[in-house]
């Protein structure tokens, strides 16, 4: 539940924040006759992302059990590799996603109604699909036969969304910067579970071999259905009794992805130079601001 709670919340303020941006710059530069085209646009993207979800789910369930794990495995694989271009993406632009979104809105507002829906539908509607995307790969792969994965999605987008108004009414000043850094090194763990399920559902649909090589089991030590096993199958898709496969890919993901991600900024294309943490005592920088 905390896997999903976090994807919720993580993906869910990004979303947030593109729309908090978009309508205080028009509110703060006398252009409220252009919030209803954004909101029109708003509407259109979390619709489609909720129908894209739909499809995905009940879709699926059409399809025979082999047809049904080769689906699952390719998306949650396609998703795994959306969500770290993401993540990456949000870490290097965090600082200056205001300006970049400002300027897009300077243009739409030049070119008329329809362009403010499309750039409003563009910025949330790709965080939206991305959303429906990794939590359907993610909600299967920790699924347990209970609502709580859901539930725990749900506590997220709500989550964002209350933060994502507290940062529009000025209340809650936070490092995005920061913020996205912490999130989303968690998100890449999540991640790593999610790839690996998925590698396993390609190889019950018999497109991957390897399905009985198994790299160990301790199913008699940790009991899936235990609090325990429970908890770790919600935060790392863990599987008593993974391939050897399933292990190997996890690991060649995880470790490389999550080093380079917790490097410091423009280590790996060597530009500039990365600026230092504040000092205890200092005077701490101030964080970028909607």
């Amino acid at each position: 539940m905390f896997s999903n709670y976090l994807i919720g919340l993580r993906e869910g303020l990004e979303a947030s924040l593109v729309v908090c941006i978009l309508i205080a710059y028009l509110v703060k530069t006398g252009r409220r006759d252009a919030l209803k085209p954004i909101w029109a646009g708003i509407a259109v993207a979390v619709a489609i992302a909720f129908g894209f979800g739909c499809a995905l789910e009940f879709g699926s369930q059409e399809l025979t059990f082999k047809a049904q794990e080769a689906l699952g495995g390719s998306l949650s694989i396609l998703a795994v590799v959306l969500v770290t271009w993401m993540v990456f993406w949000m870490r290097r632009t965090a600082r200056h996603l205001k300006a970049e979104l400002h300027g897009r809105l300077d243009a739409a507002l030049a070119m008329g109604t329809g362009a403010l829906v499309a750039t409003a539908f563009l910025a949330v509607g790709r965080e939206g699909l991305e959303t429906a995307l990794f939590v359907w790969a993610s909600v299967h792969a920790a699924s347990d036969g209970t609502p709580r994965p859901l539930i725990g999605v749900a506590l997220g987008l709500a989550t964002a969304v209350l933060l994502g108004w507290l940062f529009y009414r000025g209340a809650l000043r936070i490092n995005l910067a920061r913020f996205f850094t912490w999130t989303g090194g968690m998100l890449v763990v999540v991640a790593a579970g999610v790839l690996a399920y998925g590698v396993h559902d390609l190889q019950e649909a018999d497109l991957v071999p390897g399905l009985t090589n198994l790299a160990f089991d301790i199913s008699n030590t940790v009991d899936p259905s235990s609090w325990y096993g429970t908890l770790l199958k919600g935060v790392f898709n863990f599987q008593p009794d993974p391939t050897v496969l399933q292990v190997t890919v996890w690991l060649l993901y995880l470790v490389p992805t999550l080093a380079l991600f917790l490097a410091p900024v423009g280590f790996a294309s060597g530009k500039g130079k990365v600026k230092e943490p504040d000092e205890p005592g200092s005077r701490p920088s101030k964080a970028p601001q909607a």
